[in-house]
């Protein structure tokens, strides 16, 4: 890890809860505060499928990653990375192929601390960080092209992130983000996303959606067709876009689905 130190902010702003630390409250955790904390019992108490789903997430970014690498991809690109929780991305990739080049990029400066510590890859590959937010395009693009080629495929993931961006053009204009992104690849790169869905328990997913915006956490639940939008042009790899623990499951996520539904979406796709 060679972030720059002139990157980390000043200081963590612990007054409202951020997601990257909510979520690792649901992971069993130690790098969150009391609001962060707060705020995942609230929601956990609203929506029981709360850590499951944060467990099934990590568990398909991990396979997908893996997947992706097995077809040759040798550059990951991981936005809203959270606070390192193992098996991280570049340990997964880097198990394909010592050689596997990984840029991390996340918007909280406690996720920067950790990651300056923590994420050290392989001495023949190679993993950096950058503080970055989603929505500067351009920033974080930049700052990846100092590690990655995207004159060669790339393996863009943002698991667990699309929905707390908004479809508005004049707002966040996540479909508008991920386009930009997406056209910055070469053919060739892969596109690893997962989102939660109203679909599969939507009085739960109601109550945590709620749950959320009073903490002024904006949360955008989205439908099949919304989520799968995020893959226009793009080549979806089987078994298509599916709930997350049903995509390419190993025996953790058998039983992981037997603990009952993970109202997530999760889908990989090829640019061609």
């Amino acid at each position: 890890m060679t972030g720059s130190e002139s990157e980390a902010p000043v200081r963590i702003d612990t007054s409202k809860p951020h997601p990257a630390r909510v979520y690792d409250w649901w992971l069993g955790g130690k790098d969150n505060y009391p609001v962060d904390e707060e705020l995942a019992r609230r929601i956990l108490a609203v929506d029981g499928t709360a850590v499951r789903g944060a467990r099934a997430n990590r568990r398909f970014m991990q396979r997908a990653v893996r997947a992706v690498a097995e077809t040759g991809v040798r550059q990951f690109l991981d936005i809203g990375t959270g606070i390192p929780t193992e098996p991280n991305l570049h340990q997964v990739a880097q198990s394909v192929a010592a050689e596997a080049r990984v840029v991390y990029a996340d918007n909280d400066p406690i996720v920067l601390r950790h990651a300056q510590a923590l994420l050290h890859g392989s001495p023949q590959g190679s993993t950096e960080y950058a503080h970055a937010d989603v929505r500067d395009v351009d920033g974080v693009l930049a700052r990846a092209a100092e590690s990655l080629d995207f004159a060669r495929p790339v393996a863009l993931s943002l698991v667990a992130l699309t929905h707390y961006l908004d479809d508005d053009p004049a707002g966040d204009d996540v479909y508008g983000l991920l386009r930009r992104y997406v056209d910055a690849l070469a053919p060739g790169s892969h596109l690893i996303l997962s989102q939660v869905t109203p679909d599969l328990n939507p009085e739960a997913i109601a109550r945590a959606t709620e749950q959320f915006r009073r903490s002024g956490t904006p949360f955008h639940p989205r439908p099949l067709a919304a989520f799968t939008r995020f893959f226009d042009g793009l080549e979806i790899l089987g078994p298509g876009v599916i709930p997350v623990s049903g995509w390419r499951p190993e025996p953790e996520d058998v039983a992981l689905q037997a603990e009952g539904i993970v109202p997530v979406y999760a889908g990989v796709a090829r640019k061609p």
